[in-house]
């Protein structure tokens, strides 16, 4: 997948920079941050825990194969967004989120496809050329 076509690397960059916001405030989650004193693995669980901790550092694995334009990090990115809407939409307890953390997941998985339809149609143009 090339993802050095013009256009398409500002999207990207902008795809990236939304998967680093939302890894970190994850990774923040996983910390504790304004939970107080108690334990971030007692109030998620440890099934809750590992599973951010997994789409966490996915998703910022991720973040950072974007803004390198490598291809793997929007496969990162479809693979572990794709899976924990999907373990969501299944209603596995241990995957929360608010309604807002849903849609900018779905828009990060809206915008990581139309990021594949685009460079599929920049390397076709350019075979034609």
């Amino acid at each position: 997948m090339a993802l050095n076509a013009p256009p398409v690397g500002i999207y990207i960059r902008i795809v990236a920079i939304i998967s680093l916001m939302l890894g970190l405030s994850d990774a923040g989650r996983l910390l504790g941050v304004n939970l107080g004193p108690v334990s971030p693995i007692s109030t998620l669980g440890v099934t809750g825990f590992v599973y951010l901790a997994i789409f966490a550092l996915a998703r910022l694995s991720a973040a950072v194969g974007l803004w390198i334009k490598a291809s793997w990090g929007a496969v990162l990115l479809v693979g572990s967004t794709g899976a924990e809407l999907v373990l969501y939409l299944m209603g596995n307890p241990d995957i929360a989120m608010s309604a807002f953390g849903f849609a900018v997941r779905v828009v990060l998985l809206a915008s990581i496809l139309l990021i594949f339809v685009l460079s599929i149609r920049f390397n076709r143009a350019r075979a034609t050329d």
